[in-house]
């Protein structure tokens, strides 16, 4: 590696201090808000949820059947089952009814158990009888019952601060009648995309692009966990850019911003000219693509503000977000898992001999075949796609895998066995 490229675990390293720095102390620092349960999916839980009632709150059947004394149906069986006067049913919602010795009351899964009965006979362990009922079986006491608090107690912590709040977390809150939880905030993420030949219209005219980049950051901040709340252009004009960032950032409200383009060696490298001389640090980190890099914090009046600086490629930015944002920003707010899944695969679907780049760890755009891992033992295969280069956003859009690949490394063929991040999975 030359000796003017950071390493990539440097790079991540000074992004993640810069982000988790904004609130010392850790992720528990990190501001926390009030949300509607509804609205909760995928946050960082603040703080620890004490059950306010029992789950189940009262004892209930697990089968349908019917609810008997245990005692009642001692000894039946087959050749001299217990015959019981059936007094009614209780489906699932009714009131607590009451069961007199020597009869039942058909119940239905989920509805209260009577007071005076022990134990539920499934209706397979009878005739099904509704005026009266056979019994086949005997049963014991607490026979498929599900008592009161047998799931969760009164009082209970049943989630803990930095829980990811999923489909499971959210159930069981809302079966405990909390409608509100306190979540750490999303991190609200300032993206500007800067160059000139960016079409403020959506026809460009000749020589101009539209931006993607303002898109694509956007939409990977909102699938890391974070918020976008604006989203800028400035063309290659210092002054102009300088005086739009102090202007979006005056209220002190954001955490990060995020910028693209203007950061390499060209002549018109807005983002370094202006943000360079206000102390925000630019280097080559050894990775392809994604060389330029700028980060550090921006000094301002409304409050300091947290900045990195990505390249104008968008391949090349979205290759560093994944690689340097996307883990910083959900690490800061302790979400349990920052960084994507990373497997082992193997190489398929090759032409040639996969080559390492001399000096630089390449991310390659992949895609992940996981159903050939099935079998016990066996790895997923991967297979490489499209070019290469950075100049290629259609293929991006067909990946759901990156190849990471050491740099200086041996020549690589079909069958050999490479870290893969998994991009199709949280």
């Amino acid at each position: 590696m030359s000796a003017d490229l950071r390493p990539v675990p440097e790079h991540q390293q000074r992004v993640a201090d810069l982000l988790a720095g904004r609130h010392p102390g850790g992720p528990s620092a990190w501001p926390s808000e009030q949300v509607a349960l509804t609205a909760a999916r995928g946050r960082v839980l603040a703080a620890d949820v004490v059950a306010p009632e029992p789950l189940p709150a009262f004892d209930n059947s697990a089968m349908d059947g019917y609810a008997v004394r245990a005692a009642d149906i001692a000894g039946a069986s087959d050749a001299s089952p217990a015959v019981l006067p059936v007094d009614g049913d209780v489906p699932a919602g009714a009131p607590v009814a009451d069961l007199a010795p020597g009869r039942t009351l058909r119940i239905m899964t989920g509805a209260p158990l009577p007071r005076g009965a022990d134990a539920v006979v499934e209706v397979e362990a009878t005739d099904g009888g509704t005026d009266e009922v056979r019994v086949s079986a005997a049963r014991e006491v607490g026979r498929y019952v599900r008592p009161a608090g047998s799931d969760v107690q009164v009082g209970a912590t049943v989630l803990t601060a930095g829980a990811l709040l999923g489909p499971a977390q959210i159930g069981v809150l809302a079966a405990l009648g909390v409608d509100e939880v306190a979540v750490r905030r999303r991190p609200r993420v300032l993206v500007c995309s800067t160059g000139s030949e960016l079409a403020e219209h959506p026809d460009p005219a000749a020589g101009q692009i539209r931006d993607a980049n303002g898109a694509l950051l956007a939409a990977a901040v909102e699938e890391a966990g974070g918020q976008a709340v604006r989203v800028l252009w400035s063309a290659d004009d210092v002054d102009a850019f300088l005086g739009l960032l102090d202007e979006a950032v005056a209220g002190g409200d954001i955490d990060l911003v995020l910028t693209s383009g203007g950061v390499s060696a060209g002549a018109y490298e807005v983002v370094k000219d202006g943000l360079g001389p206000r102390g925000i640090e630019f280097a080559k980190v050894a990775m392809q693509p994604g060389m330029p890099q700028g980060s550090g914090t921006l000094p301002h009046p409304g409050g300091d503000v947290t900045v990195v600086c990505l390249p104008g490629n968008p391949v090349s930015a979205l290759t560093s977000f994944e690689v340097f944002v996307r883990p910083a920003l959900r690490a800061a707010v302790g979400h349990p898992h920052p960084a994507r899944r990373v497997v082992r695969a193997r190489l398929a679907g090759l032409d040639e001999p996969l080559t390492p780049m001399r000096g630089r760890r390449q991310l390659r755009r992949a895609r992940l075949d996981r159903s050939a891992g099935t079998g016990a033992g066996a790895e997923p295969t991967v297979t490489p796609w499209g070019p290469p280069g950075s100049g290629f956003l259609g293929w991006f859009a067909g990946a759901d895998a990156l190849i990471d690949l050491p740099a200086d490394g041996a020549p690589l063929a079909a069958g050999d066995l490479v870290d893969v991040w998994d991009l199709a999975t949280g």
